[in-house]
C-alpha cells in the first residue's frame, strides 16, 4: 500500500504525529508492506511579520497540548525558538529543505523531516534559517555544499510551491494528513494526531474497501 504523508515541518501536531507515523513504519501489523510519500502542505509559507508575543504565547500553549499527547520534547519557556528576538514563523523554508532532501536521497526523506522537526520543537533551533537547515542535512551525511546549491535554486523552489498546489488540489487545509492508494483511488486515513491502534484499523479498512472513500 503506498501511503502519502502531508505535513509541514513546522506543525506541532505533525511533529506529535510522527510517534504514531514511525511505530506504524517500523511495524506495520497486517498491513501489506508500505510505501511512504512525503508532501508539504504549507502551513505558514511566506510569512514576514515578527511573532508577537501574544501569538507565541497561544501557540506555545497547543505545543504543550502535543507535549502532553505525544510524550513528544519540546522546548519551553525563555529556551523556545518562538521567543528569539524577531522570529518570523515562515514554513516555507523548512518545507524546501526537505522537497531538497526528497530530491538529492529520498531515502533520507523521512529522517530529515523528523531531525528538522526535533531541532525546532525541542532544541529551539530557527529552521527558517539556511545555515541550519544545513546543519541537519550534513548531520545525516549529505553534503553540505550540494545540499545548499539545490536548497537555494529555483527548481526546488518551484518543486515546493508544488507541493502546497497539490495539497491544496487535494483539499486538505489542515496537517497532519495521511492518504493511501489503493484500487487506484486516494483514501483518507487521517486528519488529524490519531493512535496507533486506530491508525492500523483505518488502514485495514482501507485495504477491504472498494473505490474511493
Amino acid at each position: 500500500m503506498n501511503l502519502i504523508y502531508v505535513a509541514d515541518p513546522m506543525c506541532s501536531w505533525c511533529y506529535g504525529f510522527g510517534v504514531t507515523l514511525d511505530a506504524l513504519l517500523t511495524a506495520p501489523g497486517d498491513a501489506a508492506p508500505l510505501q511512504l510519500a512525503i508532501v508539504m502542505g504549507g502551513l505558514r509559507p511566506f510569512t514576514k511579520e515578527p511573532l508577537d508575543p501574544a501569538r507565541a504565547d497561544e501557540i506555545a500553549g497547543h505545543w504543550r497540548h502535543v507535549a502532553e499527547a505525544t510524550g513528544r520534547p519540546f522546548a519551553d519557556g525563555p529556551q523556545s525558538a518562538l521567543r528569539a528576538p524577531g522570529f518570523v514563523y515562515d514554513t516555507e523554508p523548512a518545507s524546501r529543505a526537505v522537497v531538497t532532501v526528497r530530491h538529492l536521497a529520498p531515502r533520507l526523506t523521512w529522517r530529515y523531516l523528523e531531525a528538522v522537526q526535533h531541532a525546532f520543537y525541542a532544541g529551539a533551533r530557527d529552521v527558517t534559517q539556511a545555515d541550519v537547515l544545513a546543519d541537519v542535512a550534513e548531520n545525516l551525511g549529505l553534503q553540505r555544499a550540494d545540499f545548499a546549491r539545490a536548497f537555494a535554486s529555483e527548481p526546488m523552489r518551484a518543486a515546493t510551491l508544488r507541493d502546497f498546489t497539490q495539497t491544496h488540489e487535494w483539499g486538505i487545509r489542515g496537517f497532519p494528513a495521511l492518504l493511501a492508494e489503493h484500487d487506484d483511488h486516494l483514501h483518507l486515513v487521517t486528519h488529524g494526531h490519531v493512535p496507533i491502534d486506530t491508525l492500523r484499523e483505518r488502514l485495514a479498512g482501507v485495504a477491504t474497501a472498494h473505490g474511493p472513500a
